[in-house]
């Protein structure tokens, strides 16, 4: 079946957010007219969209719990209606949802360019706003505050092993001295207290900004993003029909390494190196699209500097 053809670089919802990786996105979810997919990170709404466009009749249900997205969807649900639908929801509940057999269903684990130039959500150090970080401001607590409980574990797991910085300790030691001075609440301030605990050296010699890792892990931790993608793929794989496809795109290593290992696991692969199950006790129930992750071209990088660190692997139920 021929895809109809689609301008992938038109395929954003509104100008300044760019899909990352659609045209391979596209490849390996391949369309059908009449066929059922399911968007399970929504954000600027271009895969979406995308789909919604590649074949007469498809239908696309999205989920997203950023309430934010509720008006972006507005859009595609007047431009495809009984076509389109958004779910207001966390895809780590992707469990409870009542709907079943897609042709296709893909993540996209990157923060949205809505969330990352919006100073009052608190996502970046580029713009001073409120330290919040919550994908869902409905829920949880801002990131300010889980800064001024959280216990050292806490923090260390957020800064070493979700941020994978270097210097762990000493962020972790001035983020615990900063505690009531309310340098801490402004993403501004925080980044500074972050800064300023890394070595000269390292800050010199480094090509991101000194905060960037650390800002990952808080973010990370205030969101519980990697217990929501280990909850969300064996829930997202269930729910595929016979020869649906799953795709996912993660942004760093954690997430890139959960989506590796489930997709080895549901293709009886060993998830690691460390894997000792015996060949006769693994079961095949995916085939892998892809051996290695598709990263971004050339050109879409130097387009989209967001897709840089963008890896997409896919594999299809047998």
């Amino acid at each position: 079946m021929q895809l109809q053809h689609i301008d992938f670089a038109q395929a954003s919802m509104t100008p300044g957010h760019e899909p990352v990786l659609l045209g391979e996105v596209m490849g390996f979810l391949s369309p059908v007219p009449g066929g059922r997919y399911l968007d399970c990170t929504f954000g600027g709404g271009g895969h979406s969209k995308a789909l919604l466009e590649a074949a007469d009749g498809t239908e696309v249900i999205a989920l997203d719990r950023d309430p934010e997205a509720v008006a972006r969807a507005g859009a595609l649900s007047g431009a495809f209606p009984g076509r389109f639908q958004l779910i207001d929801r966390d895809f780590g509940r992707l469990e409870s949802l009542g709907q079943t057999d897609f042709d296709g269903i893909l993540f996209d684990f990157g923060l949205s360019s809505y969330q990352l130039n919006d100073s009052g959500r608190g996502f970046s150090f580029r713009g001073d706003g409120p330290a919040d970080m919550r994908m869902d401001p409905r829920c949880g607590v801002p990131a300010s505050r889980w800064l001024e409980t959280a216990t050292e574990a806490m923090l260390v797991r957020a800064v070493r092993d979700f941020g994978e910085e270097a210097n762990w300790r000493r962020v972790v030691r001035a983020l615990v001295a900063a505690r009531g001075t309310g340098a801490l609440g402004r993403t501004a301030s925080l980044a500074e207290v972050i800064s300023n605990a890394i070595p000269a050296r390292d800050r010199r010699e480094s090509r991101i900004h000194p905060a960037t890792r650390a800002f990952q892990g808080i973010r990370i931790a205030v969101n519980d993003e990697l217990g929501s993608i280990e909850q969300a793929l064996p829930a997202a794989f269930a729910k595929l029909r016979r020869a649906g496809v799953l795709c996912a795109i993660s942004f760093h290593s954690l997430e890139d390494r959960l989506v590796k290992q489930f997709f080895r696991r549901m293709c009886g692969q060993p998830e690691s190196a460390e894997d000792a199950t015996p060949k006769d006790l693994r079961r095949i129930l995916a085939e892998p699209l892809t051996n290695r992750p598709v990263t971004p071209s050339r050109a879409e990088a130097e387009a989209n500097p967001r897709s840089r660190s963008a890896k997409l692997r896919a594999i299809r139920r047998l």
